[in-house]
């Protein structure tokens, strides 16, 4: 059976209220049962402590409880929304990332705050990140009222400047509107949707892939962005995970104990059938992970 560590999941002890569009959070052991199966052996639990993405903010207690619940399986990371501490850009957010490193946390994410990428806020969550050598996961929202996430334009030029300024701090990139930028022919009005078809050439994340060694990409959505962006065109999406294989990684974002695992089977098949390398599948799997985290799978 393959092996994977999964990058990307969000679950809560208490589910709370249900979404407005329905459904609640997995429990640790719905988030379980849904993956062992398909051979995932550890995940990364990325808490949603920012406003803009949360009905009920998550404390990293909840999270550190449940990875002592389930030490074999959960790996955590912390998550410090920018206006913490001070709301100032002078705030020693490295204090509360340095707390929660030395209790194990292994990273940053998943950023959600509505700021952009050079708000003197979120620069300063960069600037304590990348001391404190601290891999982060974002969300980008392509306006600022009725969505979540860092605030970007078409074409990815605050997450450019950012890669320039932090170039020691790992991006892992995530979300419809990082993903839709795979190609090079995406509008205003599909970019914070799974657009379809042909990959074009000169996409921003392509580009910016090339260029910053610092950008990684988070393949969740298991059936949403990460998965559309490798599927919609899929001879692209074969050459995409060949040329990238050393920064992508396999990851699901559930949500909801419903949600489909489709970039498993995906994944499983383009190495059965010799589309990508065995080397390519086994790093976005797990071993760039086991790098990134700084573990060994047993």
């Amino acid at each position: 059976m393959a092996t994977f560590i999964d990058m990307h999941v969000h679950t809560r002890l208490f589910p709370g209220p249900e979404r407005l569009s329905g459904g609640t959070y997995a429990t640790p052991e719905e988030l379980i049962a849904m993956l062992r199966p398909h051979g995932v052996e550890r995940a990364v639990i990325l808490p949603g402590v920012n406003p803009e993405c949360s009905m009920v903010p998550q404390s990293l207690g909840e999270v550190e409880a449940i990875v002592a619940k389930y030490p074999d399986f959960f790996i955590p990371f912390m998550n410090v929304d920018p206006r913490a501490v001070r709301n100032s850009p002078d705030a020693d957010l490295g204090h509360v990332m340095r707390y929660w490193k030395e209790r194990g946390f292994k990273g940053i994410g998943e950023v959600c705050a509505t700021l952009r990428f050079d708000d003197p806020l979120m620069e300063n969550l960069f600037r304590h990140a990348e001391a404190n050598e601290l891999p982060l996961t974002f969300h980008i929202a392509p306006k600022l009222v009725g969505h979540y996430g860092i605030l970007d334009d078409l074409g990815l030029p605050g997450l450019e400047g950012a890669l320039r300024k932090f170039p020691k701090l790992t991006f892992l990139g995530h979300s419809q509107p990082f993903w839709a930028e795979i190609s090079g022919d995406l509008t205003e009005e599909i970019r914070n949707t799974y657009p379809k078809g042909k990959v074009a050439p000169d996409g921003a994340v392509v580009r910016l892939m090339r260029e910053h060694a610092n950008l990684w990409g988070d393949l969740s959505p298991a059936a949403g962005s990460g998965y559309n962006a490798i599927a919609r065109d899929p001879d692209f999406g074969y050459a995409f995970l060949e040329e990238f294989q050393d920064r992508l990684l396999f990851a699901t974002d559930i949500c909801d104990p419903r949600n489909p695992l489709t970039l498993i089977s995906f994944l499983n098949d383009a190495v059965a059938t010799g589309r990508i390398s065995q080397p390519a599948y086994e790093k976005i799997c797990h071993r760039n992970a086991e790098r990134l985290l700084g573990i060994t799978l047993a």
